[in-house]
């Protein structure tokens, strides 16, 4: 830890501009310099989740080279030793062997060379032949030029891999010929062909074009630059964490990286700085010329399709060739202020890792909480063929609601009522701010609501709401978080997506929450619509927040099967 103290803010200072006080780093986050080495005295467990992944005090952000190996997990991720503010950044680890419970250990890369003296930033992680792991990463050098960095396990013969050696001839892949220096991140894990040539992308832009930028090598230390980007799009600005990977268009399983054939979609990911959001899309992968065409059921100029609607970023997958599936990582951001974050002592968790599917439509990605979530089931509650009337509720009472699984099915039994769609009608998250969860509707909107207090003076509301539209019936999915707090100066921003389902044909939807005191992560239609909100009650806190099913459109809502599960709280590093 000693050789923490030198990190340096070089970096810091000479990639960004100064505005109203604050440093803006380029393509990353606001700097708070009086704030990123200021402890917290004392850390305040009133919003801390219990079931989310958390180190037990300080700033974290992007997870960092997943991995499975040798029946361990790895999660590396970016991490402030000194402050609950971006800052000081290393990669801290932590191992488990289910996702759930975790055990912290040393940071395993942190600014200690000159190839990235000024910041150890994102990265990934790829398994080479001999089963040997290696980590590719963003350092900041000298020049604040960010520039690709490998690392190693120094001893693989520990199981946790503590510890990680950064070899002398890094970097191995800098920006040269053109390359913006302070636009050129995040390694991906790289996947091998059959010419014996590994391939990565590194994410870029070229004035508003966001790019991911191909290399390729036959060493995995040698890296050439491909002509041509693997994709680009315009508009759309820097690509900030990229990920590309195949998914399968038949059955249940993940598909290791280097998987190429029939029976194939492939997914490209970006994390647009421009709005800090992530946006996918579907398609397929030209080997031979080493381009990625997009299949077009999507937009590609991130307004298309999302991981996640709400507050999400920065994710990462990893094959898990121990259970033979793809499995998600993301980032949640703290929304309360910057002075909040410092007087609690911590700011960050990590989404509740998810599987990802393709969906039997081939138009989408479906995800659902790793399995292994379920072992923190304790005592349930559920309602079995309830109608919720219109303007009606009810309360699920018998357990401890501001940490808690919930599962419900609702059926429609009519439809006549819905509301007319508005071609005008574009962008789901608008449409969720104008019609809210008090605006009340024809078929919704019905749903829960998270973190309610007594008199529903709080709450944060998940729902359904559905339009009739000129050819088929259109599904909206929102997160309302408008009157989550009384507390004054929060940012309580509303969030919607588009349900892609055919509510015509079976009547049906299905939505799961996970709400964990300041996080409520919501699944919407088996996973095929994700939303995850950060709220701070000041009411509805521990045993005095309350969860209800209500429905505020015209037509009534049966809850057909709702199952609510009190969540043990799992060893979370330490804590």
């Amino acid at each position: 830890m000693a050789i923490l103290s030198r990190i340096s803010l070089l970096a810091a200072v000479a990639l960004c501009c100064l505005r109203n006080g604050v440093v803006d780093v380029e393509g990353s986050h606001d700097v708070y310099q009086e704030l990123m080495s200021v402890p917290a005295e004392v850390v305040d467990s009133k919003y801390r989740t219990q079931f989310h992944f958390q180190p037990p005090r300080n700033w974290i952000n992007d997870p960092n080279g997943p991995m499975y190996y040798n029946g361990i997990y790895h999660l590396f991720y970016q991490y402030n030793p000194y402050g609950a503010v971006w800052g000081n950044i290393v990669w801290a680890h932590s191992v488990s062997t289910d996702m759930i419970n975790w055990k912290a250990l040393e940071p395993a890369i942190y600014p200690s060379k000159p190839f990235g003296v000024n910041g150890c930033w994102s990265g990934s992680a790829t398994i080479l032949p001999g089963n040997k792991p290696a980590i590719l990463y963003t350092g900041i050098d000298p020049q604040n030029r960010q520039v690709q960095n490998i690392a190693f396990p120094k001893n693989l013969s520990d199981p946790y891999l503590r510890e990680w050696v950064k070899p002398d001839y890094n970097p191995i892949i800098a920006p040269v010929n053109g390359i913006n220096a302070s636009a050129f991140r995040d390694p991906t894990t790289a996947w091998h062909g059959p010419d014996g040539h590994w391939r990565l992308v590194i994410g870029s832009k070229r004035k508003h074009r966001g790019m991911a930028i191909m290399y390729r090598s036959r060493d995995f230390i040698h890296w050439i630059r491909a002509k041509h980007p693997l994709h680009s799009a315009n508009g759309t600005g820097m690509w900030e964490c990229p990920d590309f990977y195949p998914v399968a268009t038949q059955g249940k399983l993940g598909v290791d990286t280097s998987e190429y054939g029939a029976g194939l979609k492939y997914v490209l990911k970006a994390s647009l700085d421009l709005t800090r959001y992530e946006y996918y899309t579907l398609g397929y992968y030209l080997r031979d010329v080493d381009k990625y065409v997009p299949d077009g059921t999507s937009a590609d100029d991130g307004s298309g399709l999302r991981y996640d609607y709400g507050n999400f970023y920065a994710s990462k997958t990893f094959y898990d060739a121990g259970k033979k599936r793809r499995v998600l990582l993301g980032w949640s951001n703290e929304s309360d202020s910057r002075q909040d974050d410092v007087s609690k002592g911590w700011a960050g968790i990590q989404i509740i890792p998810r599987v990802v599917l393709l969906d039997s439509n081939e138009r989408q990605l479906i995800q659902w909480p790793i399995k292994e979530l379920e072992t923190l089931r304790g005592k349930l509650v559920s309602v079995q063929k309830k109608k919720i009337k219109s303007g009606g509720s009810l309360e699920i009472s018998g357990i401890m609601a501001s940490q808690a699984d919930v599962e419900v099915a609702f059926e429609l039994s009519s439809l006549e009522k819905a509301e007319p769609f508005d071609a005008s009608w574009t962008d789901p998250q608008k449409l969720c701010e104008l019609k809210g969860a008090d605006v009340k509707g024809g078929v919704g909107p019905f749903g829960l609501l998270a973190l309610a207090s007594a008199n529903r003076q709080e709450q944060t509301a998940v729902f359904f709401r559905i339009f009739k539209g000129l050819n088929s019936f259109v599904a909206l999915m929102c997160h309302d978080p408008s009157k989550s707090s009384l507390r004054p100066g929060l940012s309580k921003p509303i969030y919607g997506g588009w349900v892609d389902v055919d509510i015509q044909k079976n009547g049906k939807l299905s939505l799961r929450s996970l709400i964990d005191h300041s996080v409520v992560e919501s699944f919407g239609a088996e996973g095929r619509t994700c939303i995850t909100s950060r709220v701070y009650p000041s009411l509805a806190v521990g045993n005095a927040a309350h969860l209800f099913v209500f429905n505020n459109g015209e037509e009534d809502v049966k809850v057909s099967e709702l199952k609510a599960w009190e969540m043990r709280k799992p060893l979370m590093n330490g804590i």
